[in-house]
Order: structure tokens, then sequence, then C-alpha cells
């Protein structure tokens, strides 16, 4: 008579087996992908088959003399804005390597740009208008400042315009500048979209100009980079906390975003270094690299910054309010 063994199954809460945790991890691996907000990002990751691909165009200036690069990505048809995974407008990005320095006159140049960029996708900039300036964000959390930052130094005329009328900036006409910071879900249990769009129908502005922290795909445009878009925005989309968007088809009004990367993904960081060790070392252990990428899942809400960032914040909005209050603010003011 044979003798079965029979083993006792072990059951181990909070715990799973190998196989199943592998399994579970390479489902989570397929799911990973490497954040980014810039559109100039997204133009770099796609591949080869794809760089020729139909409905995106890109053009590239470089001022010598302020070492600002600017580019425009175009995405014109359907097909490129799921290719891109970007909806159809124009993205400017405006590289400044020097952005985080403690340098004024250099941040006045960045400024000066950033508001020729600003009047060249503002709809209707030659003339009277009024404008609705958001900052989204958290102000406690330093690397998400951005936009209450940028607030706190706009100059705010709409309340002078409408009791004092033009006259009170000596000039004949006058943009109304408003501004709004509405804070996070978390402490005002309302979307930010909710909030925005009952501003938006009280006080009836022509424009936004939308103002967020953004997620970059490279170390190297980490508070270096600006972004500028007449796509508007998805609040919280770069660490994938997705909310209602604010754009014109769900606000009734064109909406301009200016955005600054502040974090990086660690996950992001972790790959890049990883290809580099093995392309310096012409290392051909796909298995060892697939090992490794199987610990990203893990790393996949972890965002990382620089340590000084919050100089960074507080130096780089006020060059985003000075480019606003040059764009809208003193149109003007010399006319």
């Amino acid at each position: 008579m044979t003798k079965i063994n029979k083993s006792k199954k072990h059951f181990r809460y909070g715990f799973r087996n190998e196989r199943e945790q592998t399994m579970e991890e390479r489902q989570s691996m397929g799911n990973f992908q490497m954040r980014t907000d810039l559109a100039l990002e997204a133009r770099e990751s796609i591949s080869e088959a794809d760089s020729k691909l139909r409905g995106v165009r890109v053009e590239e200036r470089y001022h010598e003399e302020e070492d600002i690069r600017v580019t425009k990505v175009m995405i014109d048809t359907m097909n490129a804005a799921r290719a891109m995974g970007k909806p159809m407008g124009i993205y400017v990005t405006m590289e400044a390597p020097a952005m985080v320095e403690p340098d004024e006159d250099y941040h006045r140049e960045i400024s000066s740009r950033l508001a020729e960029e600003i009047l060249g996708l503002l709809p209707h900039a030659d003339s009277e208008q009024s404008v609705l300036v958001v900052g989204l964000g958290n102000r406690e959390v330093t690397a998400d400042a951005l936009g209450p930052q940028v607030v706190d130094n706009l100059f705010i005329t709409r309340h002078i315009v409408r009791e004092y009328g033009t006259a009170a900036y000596n000039c004949s006409k006058m943009n109304q500048i408003s501004a709004l910071e509405p804070g996070v879900m978390a402490k005002t249990g309302m979307e930010t979209a909710e909030i925005v769009k009952g501003v938006v129908e009280q006080t009836a502005p022509d424009a936004l100009i939308v103002i967020d922290a953004l997620a970059a795909r490279s170390v190297r445009r980490l508070n270096r980079t600006i972004q500028i878009t007449n796509t508007g925005i998805q609040p919280g989309s770069g660490v994938g906390n997705h909310r209602n968007a604010l754009t014109h088809e769900s606000l009734g009004v064109p909406v301009i975003a200016i955005g600054i990367p502040t974090v990086v993904d660690a996950a992001t960081i972790v790959a890049d270094a990883l290809d580099r060790l093995l392309e310096e070392k012409d290392l051909e252990h796909v298995r060892y690299r697939e090992k490794q990428q199987l610990h990203f899942a893990e790393l996949n809400n972890m965002y990382m910054t620089g340590k000084d960032i919050d100089a960074v914040i507080k130096r780089v909005s006020f060059t985003v309010s000075e480019g606003i209050n040059i764009a809208i603010g003193e149109t003007f003011l010399e006319r």
C-alpha cells in the first residue's frame, strides 16, 4: 500500500507566496509609466517608429544672450494627441538652466520672455479684458506651493478698475486682473474645478491663467523649465492624482496653463541610473534589468525634489508672477 504524504497547508495572513508576489509585481510593472507633464518630454519619449508622427510640429528658438531655449510643440490631430498622451493644442517650453540660481537680472529676463509667450497664447491680447489667475496647489506642501505663492505677488487690478475706472492708473485702458487660490479638496471638500467654475460664472472673466507645479521626466529639467500651454490643465495628473480638468470646454473661457516641474518620479530616477549603468558597462543582462524593474512598482508613488526647494519655489514663483504682471498687468500702462 502506497503511503500518501499529506503535507499541511500553512496560511500566513498578510503574506503571499513567492509566485503570487512575482505575478503581482509584474502586473504592477506592466502598469508602470514614466510620468511627465511636459509635452516636450512626451515628444522625446516616443519611439523612433513614431518619431515621424503626423500632426506634431516642433519649432525651436535659442536666445543666446539669456541662455534660454524655447521649444514650441504643436499637436494638430487626434492621432498625435493619443500617441503623446496630451490634448491637442500648443505647448511652449522655456528651458533656463540657471533659473535655480539667485540672479535677479537673469530672472528678470526670464519674466520678460515668459510675458511674450503668454501674450502669444492669450486670445485678444491687444484688447482690454478681464483675466482670472488661479493658483493651484497646497500651500503647506513646499513642492506644491508654486500656484499659491504666484498669486501672492500678482498685480491685482479688478477691484480698482471697477471702483475708480482706468483713470486710477493714468491710462485709457487697463486689464482687470483677479486671483483665486482654491486650495485642495482635502481642505475644502470641493473639486478645484467646481470652485473655479463657480467663480467664473459669477465674475465672467474673458480668460483664465492657471498656475500649477508639474512633474518632470528628467532631473535636469527640475525647477529649470517653464511650460505654457493653451490646452488647460488637469490638477494632480503628474503625480497620478487625477482631478477634473480646467479647460475651455469645461469652463467656457480660454484657459492658459503655466507650470514648472518641481518633482521627479523616484522610479524614473532609478530607471535612468540603471540605463546608464547598463550602457557604460556594455551589459546585456536583460534578465537582470527586468528583475530590477520589478521593484519599480514599490517606487511608483514616491516623488523626489531638491533639498533647497523652499528657496527655489519662492524665487521662481516671483519670476512667474512678474511674467504675468508684465504680460497683462502692465500692457497698457505705457500707452
